[in-house]
């Protein structure tokens, strides 16, 4: 059964648009190349129209208590737990994903709609006391205002939940531009928002190019803009977005170590998930495995065949393919030696082969470049302090990884790894509603998106004073 339209459109103040221009995109199948649907290919005139409605809207809006505001958003969590199939469905169709991994990409968006919800009962202020007498000051959260919410493609479903949850919760009126990979799964939520309860206007959709809808939407004069995508995209939008908050999540070039007391198999496990699930096509992907000499050579034969047992995997584009392929291809002609993989698939869609990558140096293209696809690049080094030290000389800090069975060891990678987020013994990736998620260095500009550091991003914090005359009493 199809389950993504012929067409998919703008959504702007709750009706369906066609781009102003009355320009299409087509969206191809990875799966297949052929073409899946049509999209609305819009530009400043669309993203004026999607800002404007936002703005009428968001007065109202803001005026709902929060108690209010996040039983709404438990509504469309619901709703949206109740179409997981359907959703899921889409997701397959626009990215290539195995069902399974879309069902619990699914999941995790309606859960991080419950975890918002449930902060309408705990959105608290604080109180403070102060040097004046008899004065007393406290803290609310008030909106941002027009939220621009830019995605990516690679997890459709939770990258929105992400970004439209705390949005909506907060108050703001908001404007979604998704992938124009991942078209229908954005309109479909925006719609099952909307025939929740949703006012129109608080979320609009506006399709299209990053390089046209994105950018004129970036230029539209909103009060916020969250971004996630590559550094260099982040780049523009801090250039262009003028005063407006900014919430950047970036690139990473994760680093996973495995120090020579690690449990092989565990960390083997790990590697594959981190560098080859969803086809490397994560920001959290481990794409750097720094290995201890001991153990290097037993931990490469293992992480080889184990990348060899595995079946191609679709990225999201012809152009994506040929660009991860072309990265290796370069490191090969540079001396890298091929371990497995490094070859598209053989089948008609956009199949990468599982890579593992040796013997490139540490200041190569490929070690300091994002290939958002399923390449592991193995680096050997004497111990704890050189990995450390490897860890490091890279331009992201999203997240980084070490497994070892030493509890010193797991506390001073910890201190020193230059990321956001380090996990023990575990991989690269993952990340839950309640906990902030977020880099440094070109990984991000320090906001955290997901958890409760997600409403700072989205709302912002008023100072009250009061002052109590006591003669009056």
């Amino acid at each position: 059964m199809r389950t993504v339209p012929d067409t998919v459109a703008n959504l702007i103040d709750g009706s369906d648009r066609p781009a102003a221009s009355g320009g299409w995109l087509e969206k191809r199948r990875p799966a297949d190349g052929g073409v899946l649907c049509r999209l609305a290919r819009s530009a400043s005139e669309d993203a004026a129209s999607a800002v404007a409605a936002a703005r009428r809207t968001q007065p109202g809006w803001a005026d709902r208590t929060p108690v209010e505001r996040g039983d709404l958003v438990r509504d469309i969590a619901v709703a949206l737990r109740e179409r997981r199939e359907e959703l899921s469905s889409v997701v397959v169709e626009e990215t290539g994903k195995a069902m399974a991994l879309a069902l619990a990409e699914t999941d995790a968006a309606v859960e991080m709609g419950f975890f918002v919800a449930g902060e309408g009962r705990r959105s608290y202020g604080r109180t403070m006391p102060s040097s004046m007498p008899h004065r007393t000051v406290l803290t609310l959260r008030r909106p941002a205002g027009v939220a621009a919410l830019l995605t990516s493609f690679n997890t459709p479903l939770p990258n929105i939940a992400w970004k439209a949850f705390p949005s909506v919760f907060c108050g703001n009126g908001s404007v979604l531009k998704p992938s124009e990979h991942a078209p229908a799964s954005a309109h479909l939520f925006a719609q099952i928002a909307h025939d929740a309860g949703l006012p129109a206007g608080v979320l609009n959709v506006v399709q299209g190019r990053g390089d046209e809808a994105g950018a004129a939407l970036v230029a539209a004069g909103c009060d916020l803009v969250s971004f996630t995508g590559s550094a260099a995209t982040g780049r523009t939008i801090q250039r262009e977005a003028g005063l407006a908050k900014l919430c950047l999540e970036l690139g990473g070039k994760n680093a996973l170590v495995v120090c020579d007391d690690a449990d092989l198999d565990e960390a083997v496990g790990w590697t594959v998930a981190s560098a080859f699930s969803n086809a490397g096509q994560r920001c959290a992907a481990g794409s750097r495995i720094v290995v201890f000499d001991a153990v290097y050579d037993e931990f490469r034969d293992r992480l080889g065949a184990a990348a060899r047992a595995l079946a191609p995997e679709l990225v999201i584009s012809a152009e994506s393919r040929d660009g991860i392929l072309a990265a290796v291809s370069r490191a090969a002609a540079e001396g890298a030696l091929l371990v497995a993989g490094g070859g598209a698939g053989q089948g008609p869609g956009y199949d990468v082969e599982p890579t593992v990558i040796e013997g490139a140096d540490a200041g190569a293209e490929i070690s300091h470049t994002e290939l958002f696809g399923p390449v592991a690049i193995l680096y050997r080094v004497r111990d704890l302090t050189d990995a450390i030290r490897l860890v490091n000389d890279s331009p992201y800090g999203l997240t980084a990884a070490i497994h070892t069975a030493s509890l010193h060891r797991a506390l001073r990678f910890a201190e020193l790894a230059e990321a956001g987020v380090v996990v023990v013994n575990g991989g690269t990736h993952g990340s839950e509603p309640h906990m902030g998620f977020g880099g440094v260095k070109q990984s991000g500009n320090g906001w955290k998106e997901a958890g409760l550091e997600a409403l700072d991003v989205y709302s912002d914090v008023r100072y009250v004073n009061l002052i109590a005359d006591p003669a009056r009493t």
